[in-house]
């Protein structure tokens, strides 16, 4: 019922929301920046971007308002890690691109580009839309490669042009399950990775790919230009990892190749060397719900992991499996229920994944310029009895219906007489 009455409300708001100038009016604002929390204030919107936050509720003239007095105003949520976009259905193979076996153009995977493959018209573009998410990052989540290909970071709009950083990053897999289609072993694997580096850091002049010339190395063409970015620092290397070994190993990685942008990815046993992680500079995209073992590199899982880390000094955001992405403010909350603070909790779903993405001027904040990417809840987004009242993407409001929505509504208003036999009590 909850749920319906947010959507008639969007409905009246959403011809407001359209307009050129908009002023979002009285709300509990969180910006992402300096300016921190502000009890009661104005969010200014024009042309698509964030123009102002100022304390009270004097709007200028020529601004459309929204009456925000009693909510939560936040910059649009980031999944810091999924697949959105590249599939549908797991067990359908038609609608996955988010695994890839092998490719003629790649020889170790880095060449791999999702942005291709990503399809805006994702039945969970809006099941996680309207619940705050409004950007995202997505790649392959599995490969027969060493590396899984360079990922892309995108908007939930739905638009067609809803990438909005190819080549945004890239992956690799140094865990138990990154070495088993890399010579069964970690031995074999880091090897490899070494390999595979020192080879591209060859090779920083485009002529010296010249496709007439003979090859013979480990990477391909392709491979060798797609990991530039990545050796120069210019594009983050997510390195997917949970045991506390194979963490240190990422940090030693990091120490040989000072220059790559390092991102430790899942890290269940991350807090076990949390001074490690910060001393070394290396972010962590988690999810904090995890809590029990999957397999023995994660035995020291625990819901006190993103707490933990934070309290070291370390960079923490929040990324999950696609069909549940929708779900992580929730589980941003029961990160602060396990001691870590609310102010962080909103900082690992907005501002921190796009500082690790590199792209904090456009997304995770309300600071001048942005990109006008807001949500307006109902109340603290971290309570699971909250929800999102109004999205803006681009400064535009979204329709904040998605399947699961409609489908709710459609078999809430069957009578008696319309369902078949067997459902009837």
């Amino acid at each position: 019922m909850k749920k319906l009455l947010l959507t008639c409300l969007l409905t009246a708001l959403s011809s407001t929301v359209l307009a050129d100038k908009l002023a979002i009016v009285g709300g509990k604002v969180y910006t992402g920046t300096a300016q921190g929390t502000l009890e009661s204030a104005t969010v200014l919107i024009e042309d698509n971007k964030v123009v102002a936050v100022t304390e009270g509720s004097n709007v200028p003239d020529g601004y459309d308002t929204v009456d925000a007095t009693g909510k939560y105003v936040t910059p649009g949520l980031i999944g810091a890690y999924t697949q959105l976009g590249l599939v549908e259905v797991s067990s359908s193979a038609g609608t996955v691109d988010s695994s890839v076996t092998d490719s003629l153009i790649s020889a170790t995977g880095a060449a791999f580009d999702v942005s291709y493959a990503v399809n805006p018209d994702s039945t969970l573009m809006a099941i996680s839309r309207v619940e705050g998410i409004t950007s995202a990052a997505t790649t392959v989540s599995r490969s027969d490669t060493l590396l899984n290909g360079l990922g892309a970071v995108i908007t939930l709009s739905g638009a067609a042009d809803s990438v909005l950083k190819p080549q945004a990053f890239m992956s690799v897999n140094v865990s138990n399950s990154g070495a088993d289609g890399n010579g069964e072993s970690r031995a074999a694997l880091w090897v490899m990775l070494n390999q595979v580096i020192d080879e591209a850091m060859q090779f920083t002049g485009s002529a010296q790919l010249n496709p007439t010339k003979p090859w013979h190395g480990i990477n391909s063409r392709a491979d060798v230009k797609a990991l530039q970015p990545v050796i120069s620092g210019k594009s983050p290397l997510l390195m997917f990892a949970d045991r506390a070994a194979d963490i240190r190993q990422v940090i030693a990685f990091k120490k040989r190749y000072p220059d790559i942008k390092v991102v430790l990815a899942k890290g269940m046993e991350a807090w076990r060397v949390a001074d490690e992680l910060a001393e070394a500079d290396i972010p962590v995209i988690l999810d904090p719900e995890f809590n029990l073992p999957g397999g023995f590199d994660q035995l020291g899982a625990t819901l006190a992991n993103a707490a933990r880390l934070h309290k070291a000094g370390v960079e923490i955001a929040i990324g999950m499996e696609t069909h549940n992405i929708r779900l992580a403010t929730q589980h941003a909350g029961n990160a602060v229920a396990f001691g870590l603070p609310w102010e962080a909790a909103m900082a690992a779903l907005t501002v921190n994944p796009a500082n690790i993405l590199a792209m904090p001027q456009q997304l995770g904040t309300l600071a001048q310029g942005a990109r006008a990417d807001i949500v307006v809840w109902s109340g603290d987004p971290l309570e699971v009895t909250e929800a999102a009242e109004m999205v803006i993407i681009d400064g535009k409001s979204i329709d904040m219906t998605s399947r699961q929505i409609k489908l709710q509504q459609r078999y809430q208003t069957r009578s008696k007489t319309q369902q078949t036999s067997q459902y009837i009590r």
